[in-house]
């Protein structure tokens, strides 16, 4: 069962300028000294508390949990140096401000840049890198990751923060009304796409007319990278995942679907962020491959 779910203002403080939900320094780099206002998770029995964000911030940076987790973050990465440092802070910038114990994963997939070592000097204390020997797929990256996670709750986001972090909110309170899967839609009524060329969106809705007569998923969008899973369902699905490559996402939502997992789609702000490695014609025939792929492996019963 999938569900169709039905502007940033810049602020100032300290002489900064920064979008609602995600403080800037110059250059892009969130600071966690301002965080977002006003944001909640509503209903969520964690959230509240009086304590400065910031504070919790420092805490977050600098002492281990003590507890077990209630959000998984986890971000695929490979040679992301230009970006991961300015996301990470966004993302902590964000969630900090949320009273809830989290934990931050940056699964790398063998980047030959500095991506490594300059989320290492971040000296963040509830961070984990999951380092691989080589290159092995986003699909791979996100799998490690998504099986390493502790979190009663589990989001897998791309490295270049394109889907913002702050559409976690929505994302939280559509888990609250009982969804086993929340999945970013950049195809959904009210969905909104910013640089994104003619060719790639013609490209997407081809492709998107292949998947509902071929796996009978009646989902929009397959790929965008914001997932939100509860840690039932990662489990299930994550353990059953043999497509390591781009088109993984196919098979996950596919396997959510076989397995009775309730999913929910809901639209979401996306921009295409400058500096994609994504070849489109490559990436277009692996999808039609996989789709030819998930359905032998279902056939041959790999998925029980």
């Amino acid at each position: 069962m999938v569900e169709q779910r039905t502007e940033p203002q810049t602020l100032t403080r300290n002489g900064l300028a920064w979008s609602q939900g995600a403080p800037t320094l110059e250059g892009g780099v969130a600071d966690p000294a301002c965080p977002p206002t006003n944001q909640s998770y509503g209903s969520h029995p964690m959230a509240g508390g009086m304590e400065d964000p910031y504070a919790r911030y420092l805490r977050w940076k600098t002492q281990p949990l003590q507890t077990t987790p209630y959000l998984s973050v986890v971000i695929p990465t490979y040679n992301e140096a230009e970006r991961i440092v300015p996301t990470i802070g966004a993302v902590a910038s964000y969630i900090c401000h949320q009273d809830i114990p989290w934990e931050l994963i940056v699964a790398d997939d063998g980047s030959k840049d500095h991506t490594v070592s300059l989320c290492a000097g971040l000296e963040l204390a509830n961070l984990r890198i999951l380092k691989a020997d080589q290159n092995g797929g986003k699909g791979s990256a996100v799998q490690r990751g998504v099986l390493a996670a502790r979190g009663a709750r589990i989001l897998f986001m791309d490295a270049d923060n394109s889907t913002p972090i702050e559409e976690l909110e929505r994302f939280m309170q559509c888990m609250d009304d009982g969804y086993d899967v929340v999945i970013g839609s950049r195809a959904a009524a009210g969905a909104q796409e910013a640089h994104r060329t003619w060719l790639r969106q013609l490209m997407s809705r081809v492709l998107r007319t292949l998947i509902r007569p071929v796996l009978g998923l009646t989902i929009r969008d397959t790929q965008c990278g914001f997932k939100l899973f509860t840690r039932e369902a990662a489990r299930a699905i994550f353990q059953k995942q043999t497509i390591m490559g781009f088109s993984f996402d196919l098979e996950i939502l596919y396997l959510a679907h076989k397995y009775g997992f309730k999913i929910a789609e809901l639209p979401v702000h996306w921009v295409d962020a400058p500096g994609s490695k994504v070849d489109k014609w490559k990436e277009a025939r692996r999808f039609l491959k996989a789709i030819l792929q998930i359905k032998w492996n279902d056939y041959r019963g790999l998925y029980g």
